[in-house]
């Protein structure tokens, strides 16, 4: 029976009020992901939001303060600051991305290879995951970049290697557990392929804790990428990159602090972000809860 023009409005207002009140029990699934959500349309939307080239120079307008037409003022290259920090964010962005994306395809499944043979291979993989983690990251990123060049892509996979470990030990944790859980043993005396079950028993029942793992690592990625590049190790200029940004202002600070502060500020949104949205994914998928 066809609903009614008042009952489709009462089921949508319902379902309206369902949603905020989730929202409203999840706060920081909504502050975090608002958060990270205003980031990334203003990156992807970043020149509907200004009309200035984050490249272009004018060296008649360098170090100005910020107005209606400069909003975060201008560097010492006459450079538009707003821009670039907007520019910048598609960057950090890409680094998450690529950095994250990287290092759980990579520590993933060598964890849960490692979790679900045991042994020999086990204990290989689990010594060349002790060998990096016996690194400070920064230190090792530091290491690869220096031996690879200083590039952006070094940079991404310099922070993609030292994140590996950590994906690797806490996807063989969760493989240890569940392949104590009776449908893991059911599937393996049943004669299971041990390929289907790492992917359809393992991998699909660890996939929560793995995504809020990476929601948290993308704070770190984002502070280590503008660590070093504020270095001179990651992206070079021309490249509007935060933590080349701050760079570039630490030598006017005592002229110009915006061409610092504004780039530092968007650094701290962002991986705030990141943060809050993590612990708002842990909480929403702990099992206990």
């Amino acid at each position: 029976m066809a609903m009614s023009k008042a009952e489709k409005v009462a089921t949508g207002s319902g379902g309206l009020r369902r949603t905020l009140r989730w929202l409203a029990t999840h706060k920081g699934i909504t502050i975090g992901g608002g958060l990270i959500g205003i980031i990334v349309l203003m990156a992807v939307f970043a020149p509907l939001f200004t009309s200035a080239d984050p490249y272009s120079q004018d060296l008649l307008s360098t170090m100005l303060e910020p107005s209606w037409e400069h909003p975060f003022g201008t560097d010492d290259n006459g450079r538009d600051i707003f821009a670039r920090v907007l520019y910048g964010a598609r960057i950090s962005l890409l680094e998450v991305v690529l950095s994250v994306g990287l290092a759980v395809v990579v520590g993933v499944p060598l964890g849960i290879l490692s979790g679900m043979t045991g042994r020999y291979v086990d204990q290989a993989i689990m010594w060349c995951m002790d060998i990096l983690f016996a690194f400070p990251g920064i230190v090792l990123a530091i290491l690869i970049v220096s031996v690879l060049g200083t590039s952006l892509v070094n940079l991404l996979i310099a922070i993609a290697i030292f994140s590996v470990p950590v994906y690797a030990r806490l996807s063989r944790n969760l493989t240890l557990g569940l392949k104590a859980m009776d449908y893991v043993e059911a599937a393996i005396s049943l004669g299971v392929s041990r390929h289907r079950i790492m992917t359809h028993y393992i991998l699909r029942n660890a996939i929560g804790p793995i995504i809020v793992q990476s929601t948290l690592t993308a704070g770190t990625v984002i502070l280590s990428a503008a660590s070093l590049s504020f270095l001179g190790l990651g992206a070079q200029p021309p490249l509007p990159e935060w933590g080349a940004m701050m760079s570039d202002g630490r030598n006017y600070l005592g002229l110009n602090i915006y061409m610092s502060l504004f780039p530092g500020l968007a650094i701290m949104v962002t991986v705030l972000g990141f943060n809050v949205l993590g612990d708002g994914l842990r909480d929403l998928l702990d099992p206990r809860k």
